[in-house]
């Protein structure tokens, strides 16, 4: 891995913390600047679906200006400057102004790899190098847990956001100076988002892009820190622990479904029975819902273990496309994804808002798992129908 590959993985590790910081940081932002969960699950709605946004001009400007000018500028002036706005904000409506910026900035950089992979590398490299990004990525996701809550407690949120967004924009300027684009021919031929669509096979992933990281992304992102405070009445060091547990399940998980693909020579089926596993997960965590907090957590990391599927569904699409559609491709697959997030996020707040004030204090969340437990079985169930894509063993 050189350094521009090692940089773009560390700007990775940013995007997945900042995607799930705010769970464990709900009872710091209750208490300072009266951020509730519905204001919470809006901001972060926010992040995922300006990212998501960003994902067709980025496609079309990996293919036109190349990964290192696309990364470094986002990244450098929405996670440096979001950041900023974040540790300065003094009301709800900062907390979204700042994830808008923080989404934008982070929109590039996982796509940026993936870019790089596809066209330096084999067909053959880029189901593992996909899942080794995301393993690495997701070590984000255990900083953004028991971590930073430790962090908020000692130095404070605001000094930890300041740092952060230090962090940004050094690693934005070694980007721009270390990654090398890819070398692409003259005379290639130009593809476009409608040629994308155009792609039958891709429109039974597109479903399942959209629903099966959504669960995961809301879950660890913000609804695991007010469902444990408000059923179980969870100090914020057992909500870092629950997050830390997710986040260790979100780094094996990808590199256990690179192992499983290879072995059953499929991508497919892998993905099939996972997310089924997956399924069946939250279905065993809405009948639970308020039995034990040890038990849901285990249930939790079990839907993110399971839930892991966003690298080898992100192989199977690009199996599916020829080389001059892979940036506009893998960044429509990725909207798919990041979007559904942010959609969810803004459904399971009104979800929430919905069903709170009843005696049954776990209701709300009664309601939100059993949304995702329904949009998970469609998703599945249209995945039945795509093509299978064998993995290259090489």
């Amino acid at each position: 891995m050189n350094a521009g590959i090692a940089l773009l993985a560390f700007a990775y590790v940013l995007s997945q913390f900042f995607r799930a910081f705010l769970a464990v940081l709900s009872p710091f932002l209750a208490t300072d600047i009266g951020a509730g969960a519905e204001e919470l699950a809006f901001a972060s709605g926010l992040w995922f679906i300006s990212f998501a946004l960003m994902q067709p001009p980025i496609g079309w400007a990996l293919d036109t200006v190349g990964p290192r000018r696309t990364a470094a500028t986002l990244l450098l002036v929405g996670g440096g400057g979001g950041a900023a706005i974040f540790a300065m904000a003094t009301t709800p409506l900062h907390v979204s102004i700042a994830m808008v910026f923080i989404g934008i900035g982070c929109a590039p950089v996982l796509m940026a790899a993936y870019y790089i992979f596809a066209l330096d590398h084999p067909p053959a490299r880029f189901a593992f190098l996909a899942a080794l990004m995301i393993g690495v990525g997701m070590i984000g996701n255990i900083v953004a847990s028991y971590p930073t809550t430790l962090a908020a407690e000692t130095m404070g949120w605001r000094a930890a956001l300041w740092l952060l967004s230090a962090l940004s924009v050094m690693t934005a300027i070694a980007i721009w100076f270390t990654v090398r684009d890819p070398h692409r021919a003259t005379d290639e031929q130009k593809g476009s988002f409608a040629e994308v669509l155009r792609l039958r096979a891709l429109w039974f992933i597109f479903p399942l892009m959209l629903v099966s990281y959504a669960h995961v992304g809301a879950l660890r992102g913000l609804w695991i820190g007010p469902y444990l405070t408000e059923v179980f009445n969870a100090e914020p060091r057992l909500i870092g622990q629950a997050t830390f547990g997710m986040g260790v399940t979100m780094v094996v998980g990808p590199m256990i479904y690179s192992f499983l693909d290879k072995t059953f020579g499929t991508l497919k089926w892998v993905i099939f029975f996972g997310s089924c596993g997956m399924l069946l997960t939250t279905i065993g965590l809405y009948l639970l819902i308020d039995k034990s907090a040890a038990l849901v957590i285990v249930l939790m990391c079990g839907i993110s273990l399971f839930g892991s599927t966003y690298a080898a569904v992100m192989s199977h699409g690009r199996s599916l496309l020829p080389r001059h559609l892979v940036g506009r491709g893998v960044t429509l697959l990725n909207l798919c994804s990041i979007g559904g997030v942010g959609v969810a996020q803004f459904v399971t707040g009104k979800i929430y808002v919905a069903n709170s004030g009843t005696q049954i204090v776990s209701q709300p969340f009664s309601m939100i798992f059993l949304f995702f437990i329904a949009a998970l079985a469609v998703g599945i169930v249209i995945y039945l129908f795509s093509k299978d894509s064998k993995p290259d063993t090489a």
